[in-house]
């Protein structure tokens, strides 16, 4: 019997706004970090062609995704389009997921707010929702300096009540959380992974260098998770995988198991469509993924549009010459 059919989480009611509550402040003297790790995927939001939320649809590739062996979900991230949603749709796809993983998988969601008010309130209706994280980008309409991209932080952490894996990437946000600021928040109990989208893999060292193994440290760049792998992380926030699950969550198991050769040969394989991860119309490119593998649909919430023309033709043909030399599996390592 497929259970999942039976206990299917109803996601696809109408969204109901979280109710406002006042806060006493937190107990952090029992405050006990998770230990987050293994393949935590970026997942999309589907939408319908008219741009409403598709619910059900959703459902169904939290689903997918937690039978191929992932570690935990990230909902509205950037590639679930955060900053288009509603704050009534983010949170509504927040009970969605919780709902669907029932507990299997802990629950992150992003926080891309542009206030530090609204990205404390966000992380407390997470809360409240059932999410076991979130995973906290820089203030949106702001490029701060150090001291207050620090204090944004230290705030949201302090004010919000979840664990939070902070967000770097500075190529897409213009705020950079170097090594040194990841040394200087270490005393934040309530920081406990870090997710290094800089590109610059000598990052990696540098914060094991500086902090040691104080965060869980995960990549968030798909084209260099086999080199990130090599230089020790403990986990992928993984794109263009959600359209493959199987063989993303086999590539990541591979480096698990030391077994590089073989990382290496699937790897190479994967790398096109790993790519499509690192450009501007990213969520466009892996939605366009998730429709040729039968996992979604490639509708987008304007200003992004699908894509079209000779760039339609360039991403189909990745996507079906890597579907068409999908690799046959071997048993897991």
């Amino acid at each position: 019997m497929n259970l999942w059919r039976w206990n299917r989480p109803r996601c696809g009611r109408p969204p109901r706004r979280a109710k406002r509550a006042t806060f006493q402040p937190l107990n952090t003297e029992y405050f006990m970090p998770p230990l987050w790790a293994g393949v935590f995927p970026a997942v999309t939001t589907q939408l319908k062609r008219d741009e409403s939320l598709d619910l059900p649809a959703t459902a169904r590739h939290f689903e997918a995704l937690i039978e191929s062996g992932v570690s935990g979900l990230i909902v509205c991230g950037s590639l679930g389009e955060n900053q288009t949603l509603a704050p009534d749709e983010k949170r509504a796809v927040v009970r969605c997921a919780v709902r669907s993983a029932r507990g299997r998988v802990p629950v992150l969601s992003g926080v891309a707010e542009s206030s530090t008010a609204a990205a404390i309130r966000y992380v407390r209706d997470a809360a409240k929702l059932g999410a076991s994280g979130v995973m906290l980008m820089p203030p949106m309409s702001y490029k701060g300096d150090p001291r207050e991209s620090t204090a944004y932080l230290r705030a949201v952490a302090r004010g919000g009540g979840l664990p939070i894996m902070i967000y770097n990437n500075p190529i897409s946000y213009a705020n950079d959380i170097t090594p040194a600021l990841f040394a200087e928040l270490a005393d934040e109990d309530r920081f406990v992974a870090i997710k290094e989208s800089s590109g610059d893999t000598r990052r990696i060292t540098e914060i094991r260098n500086a902090v040691g193994d104080r965060y869980a440290l995960f990549t968030g760049v798909d084209d260099l998770v086999l080199e990130a792998s090599i230089l020790g992380i403990d986990g992928w926030v993984a794109g263009t995988g959600i359209a493959f699950p199987r063989e993303n969550q086999r590539l990541w198991d591979l480096t698990r198991a030391g077994r590089w050769d073989e990382a290496r040969a699937l790897y190479r394989w994967f790398q096109p469509l790993l790519k499509l991860d690192t450009h501007v119309h990213f969520v466009q490119y892996i939605k366009l993924c998730e429709q040729e593998t039968g996992l979604g649909r490639e509708w987008v919430r304007a200003p992004r549009l699908t894509i079209a023309g000779e760039e339609r033709k360039a991403v189909l043909k990745i996507i079906r010459d890597g579907i068409k030399e999908r690799p046959k599996l071997a048993q897991s390592p």
